[in-house]
């Protein structure tokens, strides 16, 4: 009679727990959550084999867990219609820190500016379980701002 009960006592303990482990860091599921907005990282030594502009804005980056690693998916906002051929560019590797550039080519010929939802362009990328194992923070930078996510 005595065991049912330790058993029933057991199981409602470990759910109740479930509710404060899902908020902690040290849940695996929680790594890598929202994005928050950082400065732009540049160096005046800087020059980018890639002839692409960077987004005017990040305006928003969702890591997306998939089982062997991560997508990290941005979305920008150029000034005007027309931006194309976007990619993001990752740097590499710092401290821990991964830098992406969100790059895109600019109209061929002038473009009108309409709404913002209109305008936006968004990219994906994939970063592996085995190049995510030393990252503590992923960055997407534009050309005035960055989002940025922790673990």
């Amino acid at each position: 009679m005595n065991k049912p009960l330790i058993a029933a006592l057991c199981a409602s303990l470990a759910l109740g727990a479930c509710s404060t482990i899902s908020q902690s860091r040290l849940n695996p599921f929680n790594w890598f959550g929202g994005s928050e907005e950082t400065v732009v990282q540049r160096s005046p030594l800087d020059k980018p084999a890639d002839r692409r502009l960077l987004v005017h804005q990040v305006t928003e980056m969702k890591l997306e867990k998939m089982p062997g690693g991560v997508i990290i998916r941005a979305t920008g906002l150029p000034p005007t219609q027309g931006f194309w051929d976007a990619e993001l560019v990752a740097r590499p590797a710092e401290d821990g820190v991964i830098i992406y550039d969100f790059r895109v080519f600019p109209p061929i010929e002038a473009a009108s500016v309409l709404t913002p939802q209109s305008r936006e362009v968004t990219v994906a990328a994939f970063l592996s379980d085995i190049k995510l194992e030393g990252i503590r923070q992923i960055t997407v930078q534009g050309e005035n701002n960055a989002r940025s996510s922790r673990r």
